[in-house]
């Protein structure tokens, strides 16, 4: 077996009287959440939930400055039992097993009480750790959760990967149930989002929901004045003169939360040469832009190709930073205006993660025409995935010519290899799936 010296590079031998660092590790694991020689008890959790927790003051004050100034500072805590109310016990054990041993292990039920407790103690390390399990482990069902949470633990890199997800799965995120448990600042900071990738139907459905979880958390009954005055100004960050008149009317007109003025002043906003004022934004948001990885410099046709016949045109591809695919761009008709109906798929490792099975109408050009998944896709970076169309329609269609493996899009590239899904030809050189329709 080998040991480490403290302080030394790996390998390298030890004076007389320094001390292994393995071994020391070794001894200080022996001794986590031991009664033996314990010189300090924390009584952690709330009231009726608390546990005893025996520790070791040295190991304690070794790891953590806090630690330190509560057991050798000048205000010494001299009390054999600490109380610790505010922090869940199994993180407060998370935390005292890394200082005895470095050993991180984090479960996702209990990350989030784990990086408060590194904060709260000052553990660098172990709140780096949370901090990237949470980074992992996001998407778009937590992605409001976790972005209530950073914004508490102050950690921007977090917040600003969960507003990435947030806003390229706005939908998503909206309709999720961790939406509803997020704090009054963090739902009106959302409301405001002006990248929201969404309807705004959606947006004002989500905070009806978020209100009625707030009516239940507070106790109150469920009722249009109880959901008001829980919402406070979100509701007036909601742009609901931004929908159509058709969604205003079979929506937010029919919802009990607007009054019978304010739904009177909308449907003469929408219809009237002379508009009532809102208390309402008025316009509208701006979304993100989709961008388009084209990977064929020219584009062709034939009399003799490109068929389909429900045949399989596909590709695979890995970029070097995380995106969200959203759609493909695909060849049309090349011999006049025609309709395609098409199934298009995004599969990881043979699993498929978003179809749709849908409609477009080429104009006869060589243009691309976009098809969309139901919902934009979180990619990761430096791993293949396969795209692929199966079209049915006109058979003769454009085509790509002198296909890039690699392509630059903005700060993302894109490298492409041939697909054993594809059964009609394309490939890296030509074929089909032009453009791959993405959020970065």
């Amino acid at each position: 077996m080998e040991y480490t010296c403290l302080g030394k590079p790996r390998g390298t031998s030890c004076a007389p009287g320094e001390l292994k660092g393995f071994q020391k590790l070794e001894r200080n694991a022996l001794m986590f959440n031991s009664e033996l020689m314990a010189d300090v008890h924390f009584i952690v959790g709330p009231v009726g939930a608390a546990k005893k927790v025996p520790a070791h003051k040295y190991v304690l004050a070794v790891g953590s400055s806090v630690f330190y100034a509560m057991f050798y500072g000048d205000l010494a805590e001299v009390k054999s039992e600490i109380h610790i109310p505010d922090v869940e016990p199994a993180a407060f054990l998370i935390l005292l097993k890394y200082m005895y041993s470095d050993e991180i292990e984090l479960e996702a039920d209990t990350v989030l009480a784990t990086l408060y407790a590194a904060k709260k103690y000052i553990v660098p390390a172990l709140a780096k750790a949370c901090v990237n399990f949470l980074e992992t482990s996001l998407e778009a069902k937590n992605a409001c959760v976790l972005l209530s949470q950073s914004r508490l633990f102050e950690e921007p890199e977090l917040t600003q990967r969960c507003w990435e997800v947030i806003d390229a799965q706005a939908e998503m995120a909206l309709k999720s149930e961790g939406f509803c448990e997020i704090d009054q600042q963090t739902l009106e900071i959302i409301v405001m989002r002006e990248a929201l990738n969404t309807k705004e139907v959606v947006v004002f459905e989500a905070v009806l929901n978020w209100a009625e979880a707030e009516c239940k958390r507070q106790g109150l009954p469920i009722t249009p004045r109880n959901k008001r005055n829980v919402l406070g100004k979100a509701l007036y960050l909601v742009r609901i003169p931004t929908m159509t008149l058709e969604e205003f009317a079979n929506g937010a007109a029919q919802s009990d939360i607007l009054t019978l003025e304010e739904r009177h002043n909308i449907f003469l906003w929408y219809t009237a040469a002379n508009k009532p004022k809102l208390e309402f934004p008025l316009t509208k948001r701006k979304g993100l832009v989709p961008q388009r990885c084209h990977r064929f410099q020219s584009s062709a046709y034939r009399s003799n190709q490109w068929r389909y016949r429900g045949r399989c045109d596909s590709i695979q591809f890995a970029v070097d930073k995380r995106i969200f695919i959203a759609g493909l761009g695909l060849y049309g008709s090349s011999c006049g205006k025609a309709e395609y109906s098409v199934k298009i798929e995004l599969k990881r490792l043979g699993i498929v993660l978003a179809q749709n099975l849908t409609k477009f109408t080429s104009d006869g050009s060589s243009n691309t025409f976009s098809v969309w998944f139901e919902h934009p896709v979180q990619v990761e970076q430096d791993t293949f995935y396969n795209v692929s169309a199966i079209l049915d329609g006109n058979e003769l269609s454009y085509f790509g010519q002198e296909g890039m493996t690699e392509v630059q899009c903005g700060k993302v590239t894109f490298q492409f290899q041939c697909s054993s899904d594809s059964t009609n030809g394309t490939g890296v050189q030509g074929g089909q799936i032009p453009e791959l329709i993405f959020y970065a």
